[in-house]
């Protein structure tokens, strides 16, 4: 049987459903956007018509990044209460229909997402990633795809050419140079978007463009010898993990037929 794996991220289809729900903070608004929610988890299993599924939360306490650069997601906003609160009924509403939840303490789910992605591909397995993080663009192949569930439509290798102007073996050498707003990692002070996608196109990875630096005259050029670490850090800080021991298999993730 070919296996059909789909990842879900839990916190951006939960909060995205939640900023879309009328009223004030509070448990009414938090009940109303679990009911939602259940309904756009049902949308998906029919849309992706997975074999295997699992919802993957954001483990307690602060990350490995968190503790590398103290900017690290300095911009979100906290978390509702009445949402925190009532995460534990949406992992069970997830059960009732047959899709299970995993978190791992300390680390990030975008973590975990690539790691059992990346391990399921190898496996010569189809997995699809349901958010819309474009962190995750990074991880596209001919075995993984992104899904923006909101809008319907895979964020394929095209759609990262055409947005970013790289392609998505180089998306994380992209933000590691022009920085990820989302996340508050600053990247190389002065080079923006524009200019990170002309320095992959002429180079390749930032390690190459690193090393050219030298050669490339100008303020581009010295903007880049000056800020070697920051841009390694932030290279360090997009570029997904691959390799954690979750204790999970695919056979614990198989949906009920």
């Amino acid at each position: 049987m070919a296996i059909n794996l789909l990842l879900v991220d839990a916190l951006n289809l939960i909060r995205r459903v939640y900023a879309g729900h009328p009223g004030e903070d509070g448990p009414e608004r938090a009940a109303g956007a679990l009911s939602s929610s259940t309904g756009s988890l049902k949308r998906a299993l029919r849309e992706c018509r997975p074999t295997h599924a699992v919802v993957v939360f954001e483990g307690a306490g602060p990350s490995w990044r968190h503790r590398a650069f103290d900017g690290y997601k300095a911009g979100h906003k906290p978390m509702p209460d009445a949402l925190r609160e009532t995460l534990p009924a949406y992992r069970d509403a997830f059960r009732e229909i047959g899709v299970g939840s995993y978190d791992l303490s300390t680390v990030e789910a975008d973590d975990v997402v690539a790691t059992l992605a990346s391990k399921a591909a190898r496996s010569r397995c189809s997995v699809i990633i349901l958010s819309t993080d474009k962190i995750f663009l990074q991880l596209l192949s001919e075995r993984i795809r992104v899904r923006d569930h909101f809008n319907q439509r895979d964020l394929d290798r095209a759609y990262v050419q055409k947005k970013f102007g790289v392609p998505p073996e180089h998306f994380a050498d992209y933000l590691a140079l022009a920085g990820d707003s989302t996340n508050s990692i600053p990247g190389v002070p002065g080079i923006g978007p524009k200019t990170a996608a002309k320095l992959v196109s002429e180079y390749g990875s930032l390690g190459e463009i690193l090393s050219a630096a030298e050669h490339i005259e100008g303020k581009l050029g010295e903007k880049l010898r000056v800020s070697m670490d920051e841009a390694l850090l932030a290279e360090s800080l997009v570029r997904l993990r691959l390799d954690l021991d979750l204790g999970l298999n695919l056979h614990d993730l198989r949906l009920p037929r």
